[in-house]
């Protein structure tokens, strides 16, 4: 049994969208006020690549991990020309994509990607996650994230480009970011967390993967206590990483444990976060929507910030 604070049984005990309750209609009109320029960004690494092209591997992502794979293809099988006759001199492209979303491009996990013991969030068993899918607390059942965008950026609270790889985020370095500011942390945020670290990819794969900057357990647990509905960062795994790609902490100070499992606070990973950090933003409406992939325990996704 949890003995620290957790979202268990918050919305009944047959919910499986976790803080994404905390989006009611009047938070979402709420949001909606953030817009004051009407300016759109990106938040999210492109898909790049083909099966015979080197051009997936010069987009950040982690060693090791089936990369995503972009190409044409025409009935099924011919991946040359990309197009097939349709008629009247009439042309059509056709694309196929490949994409293991976790640690190979931006994308949102589901309540469902991590747990312990026997059990999701809320209790759900976790038996019910197989190899045909997780028939609880899936991607399919989070839906659409409109919600307010609080931006914590921690190089420019640094004075640095990037975080360096120890770098271990803490509740008053989130604090220090909002402090003089007319922004604060409301139930039903999404924290958007900059540490920079995708900008090392521009110096080679090795630098990249020689860890990784990131919250720290302290700093799960203040963005936790304030209610926020989701946590999206621009490094691989919210938490830091060690030379191996690992977390170090143990189970009760896992930054996936805290968030998902606890809290159901969903994560968004390895988001591009520059443009948004020269806009100089703190707050702003905040987008995204997971494909609905059924028993998915997560989806690409491009988070979209308007200004």
């Amino acid at each position: 049994m949890m003995l620290e604070s957790n979202n268990w049984g918050r919305w009944g005990a047959a919910d499986e969208r976790g803080a994404l309750n905390l989006l009611t209609p009047e938070a979402v009109v709420a949001a909606a006020s953030c817009v004051r320029d009407g300016r759109m960004l990106s938040l999210s690494l492109p898909i790049r690549g083909a099966t015979s092209s080197p051009a997936p591997t010069t987009v950040p992502h982690l060693r090791g991990r089936p990369l995503p794979q972009h190409f044409m293809s025409v009935d099924g099988g011919d991946y040359a020309a990309g197009t097939r006759a349709i008629g009247a001199g009439l042309k059509m492209a056709d694309d196929a994509l490949i994409v293991t979303p976790h640690g190979t491009t931006t994308h949102m996990d589901a309540l469902s990607h991590m747990w312990s013991g026997e059990e999701l969030y809320n209790g759900h068993p976790a038996n019910r996650v197989r190899s045909y899918g997780a028939t609880r607390c899936g991607i399919d059942k989070a839906g659409p994230v409109v919600a307010r965008g609080v931006f914590f950026d921690l190089p420019r609270l640094r004075g640095v480009p990037h975080l360096a790889v120890d770098d271990r985020i803490s509740g008053a370095d989130l604090e220090a970011c909002l402090a003089g500011g007319d922004v604060e942390l409301r139930p039903g945020d999404v924290a958007v967390v900059r540490t920079g670290w995708p900008l090392t990819w521009s110096s080679g794969p090795e630098a990249y993967w020689a860890g990784q900057p990131g919250l720290s357990s302290d700093g799960g647990r203040w963005l936790a206590e304030r209610d926020v509905c989701m946590v999206a960062s621009d490094n691989a795994a919210i938490g830091g990483l060690n030379e191996h790609q690992l977390a170090d902490e143990g189970l009760e100070d896992d930054l996936h444990m805290i968030f998902l499992w606890r809290h159901g606070i969903y994560l968004a990973e390895m988001l591009w976060l520059e443009e948004l950090a020269e806009a100089g933003r703190t707050d702003f409406l905040f987008m995204a929507a997971p494909l609905t992939i059924e028993g998915g325990t997560g989806s690409p996704i491009n988070p979209i910030a308007v200004l």
